[in-house]
């Protein structure tokens, strides 16, 4: 029995790698369990004439022995479920990815949305590192990519969508539809969401010398060519932003952020900003709510009111210029903590 026991601890010190495979430590108590009843059926008939039994220190060791088996073979079943689990869910979203690519084929597939109910406990993959659903390959470094946005949460979802312009789309997502990815990514460039459309093109083509997008604008087709390009883990899926300046000109270009909801706010409402630059650097500041109507005659809350020129720019660009989204956020944060303390609920993080 001492001996078994030293070869267990043994094993499990340096082998545990090992004992992850279930076949493997499965085999090993069959062994140690057979053996051990030979042994002890042994140990009856040579002393069955003295009646003698087991000494405790013998149990002792049994039950040890026991104990360190259930506890190193319940993780490892739990391991080996929770791969059966994402094994499932693969295949049932890849089921998804082949129904959704069907129906674009045969017909406009734009309006073709499945959402696969995900079996996993653990957020992300523990089976393996590169996932390949249908075309889409991902790994755990890549990313946001075009066809496939956010990662696996336990208990989620994954909706598998159809976008004439990217093809199949996975969105992965917590089981109340929000994105899986919490955290905000704040090394992101935030003008390239705007740079890898054609509307500055466009809007170079027509002679068109300003402009301004405003994500609270319904309808407009400029918006929504920027929100396709807009990451999960982006600042700008939060709260209201718009681009505004000349779509030439880097230096007179501007992208306007708050984290204020500001159809929620009204009209007239005095808000903390962040400002970037299309040339580069950041400022903290304040802007006031607008009223717009677009020709359909809808109404929205603008972030700022009209800039008409250049000029227009320089009072909002006053105070600390920095080099950094994230020292940009980290004063935006401050200044809503201490000064606007009615929106530190609408903070992203």
């Amino acid at each position: 029995m001492f001996v078994y026991t030293i070869i267990i601890i043994y094993l499990f010190q340096i082998e545990s790698v090992r004992f992850l495979n279930g076949k493997f430590l499965l085999n090993f108590m069959d062994f140690f369990i057979i053996n051990s009843m030979n042994a002890c059926e042994n140990h009856v008939n040579k002393r069955k004439n003295t009646r003698s039994g087991f000494t405790l220190a013998e149990l002792l060791v049994v039950v040890a022995i026991i104990s360190v088996l259930v506890a190193i073979m319940i993780p490892v079943f739990q391991n080996q479920l929770e791969k059966s689990r994402e094994a499932t869910d693969i295949s049932n979203v890849r089921a998804a990815y082949a129904e959704v690519s069907e129906k674009a084929m045969q017909e406009n597939g734009e309006n073709t949305v499945k959402v696969v109910s995900l079996k996993q406990k653990k957020d992300g993959w523990q089976s393996v590192d590169t996932i390949t659903i249908g075309g889409i390959m991902h790994s755990k470094n890549d990313g946001d990519l075009a066809n496939w946005k956010g990662n696996p949460v336990a208990g989620g979802v994954c909706e598998v969508s159809y976008d004439p312009d990217v093809g199949v789309i996975l969105h992965w997502k917590k089981s109340d539809g929000s994105t899986s990815n919490v955290k905000v990514d704040m090394k992101e460039n935030l003008h390239g969401n705007l740079d890898n459309t054609n509307v500055l093109t466009n809007l170079t083509t027509h002679g068109v010398t300003r402009f301004e997008i405003d994500s609270k604008c319904p309808d407009s087709t400029m918006v929504k060519a920027v929100e396709k390009q807009i990451g999960d883990t982006s600042l700008m899926n939060h709260g209201t932003w718009a681009y505004l300046g000349s779509p030439t000109d880097e230096s007179g270009r501007y992208l306007f952020w708050t984290s204020v909801d500001t159809n929620a706010a009204g009209a007239d409402s005095k808000i903390p900003v962040i400002i970037s630059r299309a040339s580069g650097g950041y400022f903290v500041s304040e802007t006031v709510t607008a009223q717009r109507t677009t020709k359909k005659g809808e109404e929205y809350v603008a972030i700022v009111d009209h800039i008409w020129n250049d000029n227009g720019f320089k009072k909002y660009l006053t105070g600390t210029k920095y080099e950094t989204l994230e020292e940009a956020y980290t004063a935006y944060e401050q200044k809503v903590n201490e000064k606007y303390t009615e929106y530190k609920e609408t903070l992203p993080n």
